[in-house]
């Protein structure tokens, strides 16, 4: 008896060639597997599904990034069934990226295995379940105005474009006639984001599982007040964490973790849009965040777990320092073109920027600070803050110095004029040559004695030929001038600098 054919029996009998008996052999196979595949898939969806809420939930952690980015890991115990199990995991971010969610069983993982996953995002409207009857029954109850009695028909939806139409035994009418009643909620349409987890388990009983995905409608920035003492020698700094939640949800009770430092993110288009509606503010935590390095970021950690409510902003205390020593500046900064051409019209007052700056060092400040915005203060005469600017700040490491524009000087002023300019003839090294001169004039309004800082931008290879006052090579481009300026007067600066290009 034959228990086999081969192609040179079979494939010979039926006249084809060695290509055409592979090619039908494959399509052979992959029928087979269509078959197996949706033998297997009818019995998943035979499988009732089991839901999963935040009721279930036993631990939630939160990492929150700069850049509107969170770590979600989310414990749970639930029941499973042995074999498949459907798995609907509800109150999950409405902004989840569904690619990176990850769901594991903490007691035997060997005995878990994940076949497969879908976020189900499209939520239940009005207008979604009527858009998903299209082309269905549906039942329509008019109510009587004058006798209140109530009559219903039966009706297709035909189309919800701009409106609904609906087509009865009869005839057809626009609009809602009455109150609509559906059969039920079609299967892929839920009333809260859910991810749908298809999974096998080795045993029956209740699994504590933890699902972890990256999400977007999370976020946080640090702010820092800075109080000003009397004497304009120390300041006191308090830093405050905002936290943002627009991700769709609530997260009760915790843990929470930020993370400061630039990731990088690969940039895609989110698919999921959400509104976004009125905040709330809750009152800064007295606790202090505790710190610590995470690779070559740094980890801000809440002591004790918290609720962020959807659609709120919660400030938490980051750390406070007193008694900080900081210098005030005066600047006057210039423009590196300056130095390649002949300006007759700059004796225009020029501004004077008023920075601060202090050292982040001791045993109260003295930790990585997370950028943000530092907003300073100070005291007038009968004792009341008045705000006297702000600046960004970067992520500052430990020893660092942080240096805080606030504004404009009022008192002090500078007039800056150009006394000569020459092209002088070029050389085998440099196709130009060029001379400059300036005169820069300081006046002190106040009734103190000053010191501006002049910071001159150079480019080129560049030396002073001349100057009434010393300057200081910053850098390869930068020249500065720290000069007195005695109170209610004006003291010069006469310069002259060549320039080789």
């Amino acid at each position: 008896m034959m228990d086999r054919i081969e192609f040179g029996e079979f494939g010979t009998a039926m006249g084809w060639s060695s290509n055409q008996y592979k090619c039908r052999k494959l399509l052979v196979m992959a029928i087979l597997l269509t078959i197996l595949f949706m033998a297997v898939n009818s019995v998943v969806w035979a499988v009732e599904e089991k839901i999963s809420t935040a009721q279930d939930q036993e631990n939630i952690a939160i990492a929150i990034y700069n850049e509107n980015l969170a770590l979600i890991k989310d414990t749970r115990k639930v029941l499973l069934d042995k074999d498949v199990n459907r798995l609907a995991w509800r109150d999950v971010s409405a902004q989840i990226r569904s690619e990176t969610a990850i769901l594991r069983s903490l007691a035997d993982s060997t005995k878990f295995q994940l076949l497969e996953q879908n976020f189900d995002f499209d939520l239940l409207t009005p207008a979604k379940l009527l858009e998903k009857y299209m082309g269905k029954e549906i039942l329509v109850i008019r109510t009587n105005s004058a006798t209140g009695v109530e009559t219903s028909e039966t009706a297709i939806v035909l189309s919800t474009n701009e409106g609904v139409i609906l087509k009865f035994n009869d005839r057809i009418e626009a609009g809602v006639p009455g109150r609509l009643v559906f059969p039920g909620v079609p299967q892929n349409l839920r009333d809260k984001p859910t991810l749908l987890i298809t999974l096998l388990s080795s045993k029956l009983g209740k699994q504590d599982l933890e699902l972890s995905y990256l999400t977007q409608g999370l976020s946080w920035h640090a702010d820092y007040v800075i109080a000003l003492d009397e004497t304009n020698h120390l300041l006191d700094l308090s830093g405050l964490v905002t936290l943002t939640n627009r991700s769709g949800i609530a997260y009760h009770n915790a843990k929470l973790q930020l993370i400061a430092g630039d990731v990088n993110q690969i940039q895609t288009e989110s698919h999921v849009g959400r509104k976004m509606m009125a905040l709330t503010t809750e009152a800064a935590d007295a606790m202090r965040m505790k710190q610590e390095p995470l690779f070559e970021y740094h980890l801000y950690t809440l002591q004790h777990p918290t609720t962020l409510l959807e659609n709120q902003t919660k400030q938490v205390a980051l750390m406070s320092a007193t008694n900080i020593v900081f210098n005030k500046e005066y600047l006057l900064q210039g423009t590196d073109y300056y130095y390649s051409g002949k300006y007759d019209m700059l004796n225009q007052k020029h501004k004077i920027n008023i920075l601060i700056n202090f050292r982040n060092k001791g045993e109260a400040l003295g930790i990585p600070l997370p950028k943000g915005i530092a907003r300073v203060y100070k005291k007038d005469s009968q004792g009341n803050s008045q705000f006297v600017g702000e600046d960004h700040i970067d992520h500052t490491a430990n020893n660092e110095v942080i240096r805080l524009q606030l504004g404009n000087a009022f008192d002090i002023t500078a007039d800056k004029i150009q006394t000569d300019f020459q092209q002088i003839a070029s050389t085998m090294h440099h196709a130009n040559i060029f001379e400059t001169a300036y005169q820069i004039t300081l006046k002190n309004a106040k009734k103190e004695t000053i010191t501006v800082k002049v910071q001159e931008p150079i480019p080129g290879d560049w030396s002073v030929i001349s100057e009434s006052l010393p300057h200081v090579k910053l850098n390869a481009g930068l020249a500065e001038w720290q000069i007195p300026v005695a109170a209610e007067s004006e003291t010069k600066l006469n310069y002259r600098v060549r320039v080789k290009y």
